[in-house]
C-alpha cells in the first residue's frame, strides 16, 4: 500500500511537472510573437517564430476576420480554437479537450499589431507527457512486486533475528530457578530495545538474587538466634526431668524465664522486621510528646542498671507512632547500656523543623567503617558487642526501620569525651516532612 501511494504521488508530480514545462514553452512562444507583431506585419514574421520542435507542435496567427494568416507547417488551416475564447490577457495551458485532436495544450493571446488586431495560438504537445507518465507507471508496476518481495524478505530476516534474541532470553529465563539465581540472560551485541530489555532483566535478576540472599541470611541468622534460648530451656528441662528436685523457683526464674523472655523478644523483633519488609510499618500517627516518652524510658533503664544516666529533655512534640518511638528510645538506651562503662547521655530537643534525639555512651565507640553496617540485621561487632552481652543484633535495625517510616534519619558519630554518639532526627508537627 505504501508503494502504491508513493507511486501514484510520484506519477502525479511528474505529470504536473512535465505539463508545466510544455505550457511554459508555449507561453514563451506567444510572448515572442506578440513582441514581433509590434514592429512587423503578421505575414512578415520570421519563420523561426512559427517553427515547431519537440514541445511546440502548432503555431497560428489569426486576423480579426478569423483567417489564419501565418502558421507553422504542422498547423491546420483553420483556427485551433475559436479566437473569441482568447482575450487580451494571456491564456496558458488550455486543456487537451480544447484542441481538435485532444493531443495539445493551447496558449494564446489577442494583441494589436502594427497593421491590426491578431490572435496568436500556440499548441504544445501533451502526448509525449502522457507517454512518459505511462512508461513510468508501467516501470513502477513492474518494480512493485520485486520491491515488495525484497522488503518482505528483509523484514522477515530482521524480525527473525530480533526474535532469536528474544527466544534466547526466554529460554534462559525459563532455566533460571531459585536454587541458582546467579544466571543472567544473554545480552545481544546490538544496541537496541532488545539489548535494553536484556540489561533490564539482568538488573532485575541481580536485585532478586540480592533479596534472596538477604532473606536466606535472615532466616539462617534467625534460626541460629532462636536455637540458643531453645537449647538452654531444653537443657534445663532435661536436668529437671533427670533430677526433679532441681525444678524449683531458682531454675524457673534464673534460667527458664530469662531464656523464654529472650526468645519472646527475638520473635517480636523478627515479626516487626518481617512486616516492614512485606508492606512497610503501619504507624498510628498521633500527637506525641517525645520528651515524656524519653522520661519513661530513662526511669525504666534506671531500674535495670546501675549506670549513670545524664538526661536533658526539652519539651518536644511531633506527630508519630508512640509505640514505635518508644521502641526507638528503648533500643538506643539498651544498646548504650550494653557498651557504656559508667555513663549514658540522653538529649531530646527541637531544632528548626526537626526533633533531635542523641544517645551517647562512654564505651569503646563504633569504628567509622562499621557505622553503616550496624544498622543491618544480626550484626554485632566483636567482643563488646557479642551475644553474651545480651543483644540480638536487631535493635539498631529496628531503630532504622521505625525512624525511616517516620521520615527521619539516624546516624552514628563520636562522643566528644570518647564513645559512641547516635543521633536521630524526626520531622516536627509543622515541618514539610511531617505533612507527607
Amino acid at each position: 500500500m505504501a508503494f502504491v501511494i508513493a507511486g501514484l504521488g510520484l506519477a502525479l508530480i511528474l505529470y504536473r511537472s512535465l505539463l508545466a514545462g510544455v505550457d511554459d514553452a508555449a507561453a514563451a512562444r506567444v510572448r515572442d510573437i506578440v513582441a514581433a507583431l509590434q514592429f512587423d506585419a503578421a505575414r512578415d514574421l520570421d519563420s523561426v517564430l512559427t517553427a515547431t520542435d519537440q514541445r511546440i507542435v502548432a503555431v497560428q496567427v489569426i486576423d480579426a476576420a478569423g483567417t489564419v494568416v501565418k502558421r507553422s507547417a504542422s498547423a491546420p488551416a483553420d483556427a485551433l480554437i475559436a479566437p473569441a475564447s482568447v482575450g487580451p490577457a494571456m491564456r496558458i495551458g488550455l486543456p487537451d479537450n480544447a484542441s481538435p485532436d485532444g493531443d495539445m495544450r493551447i496558449s494564446g493571446q489577442t494583441v494589436n499589431g502594427v497593421d491590426g488586431p491578431y490572435t496568436i495560438l500556440v499548441g504544445a504537445g501533451s502526448e509525449a507527457v502522457e507517454s512518459t507518465v505511462k512508461t513510468v507507471m508501467i516501470l513502477l508496476a513492474g518494480a512493485a512486486p520485486i520491491v515488495t518481495v525484497a522488503a518482505a524478505a528483509v523484514s522477515y530476516l530482521l524480525v527473525a533475528r530480533s526474535l532469536r534474541s528474544v527466544d534466547a532470553i526466554r529460554a534462559r529465563v525459563a532455566d533460571i530457578s531459585t536454587s541458582d539465581l546467579t544466571e543472567r540472560v544473554p545480552v545481544p551485541s546490538t544496541y537496541d530495545e532488545i539489548s535494553a530489555l536484556a540489561l533490564t532483566m539482568n538488573e532485575m535478576l541481580a536485585r532478586i538474587e540480592a533479596g534472596h540472599d538477604a532473606q536466606r541470611r535472615f532466616v539462617g541468622d534467625a534460626s541460629h538466634e532462636l536455637r540458643s534460648p531453645v537449647q538452654a530451656m531444653l537443657s534445663a528441662l532435661d536436668v529437671a526431668a533427670a533430677h526433679p528436685e532441681f525444678l524449683d523457683a531458682d531454675l524457673a526464674s534464673g534460667t527458664l524465664r530469662p531464656e523464654a523472655q529472650r526468645m519472646q523478644s527475638l520473635v517480636e523483633d523478627l515479626l516487626l522486621l518481617a512486616r516492614a519488609d512485606e508492606r512497610g510499618l503501619t504507624l498510628r500517627r498521633r500527637d506525641v510528646d517525645l520528651d515524656d516518652l524519653a522520661s519513661l524510658e530513662v526511669v525504666r533503664l534506671l531500674r535495670e542498671t546501675t549506670l549513670t544516666v545524664d538526661a536533658e529533655l526539652t519539651p518536644t512534640r511531633l506527630v508519630g507512632d508512640p509505640g514505635g518511638l518508644s521502641r526507638v528510645l528503648r533500643n538506643l538506651l539498651e544498646n548504650a547500656s550494653r557498651h557504656a562503662s559508667s555513663t549514658i547521655e540522653l538529649r531530646v530537643h527541637p531544632a528548626e523543623h526537626h526533633a533531635v534525639v542523641t544517645v551517647a555512651d562512654d564505651g569503646p565507640g563504633i569504628p567509622e567503617a562499621d557505622r553503616a553496617r550496624v544498622f543491618d540485621r544480626f550484626v554485632r561487632l566483636d567482643s563488646d558487642r557479642s551475644r553474651s552481652s545480651g543483644g540480638t543484633g536487631l535493635g539498631l535495625a529496628i531503630v532504622s526501620e521505625v525512624v525511616a517510616a517516620h521520615g527521619g534519619t539516624v546516624t552514628i558519630g563520636d562522643r566528644v569525651a570518647g564513645g559512641a554518639l547516635v543521633t536521630v532526627q524526626l520531622p516536627l508537627m509543622n515541618s514539610p516532612e511531617s505533612s507527607r
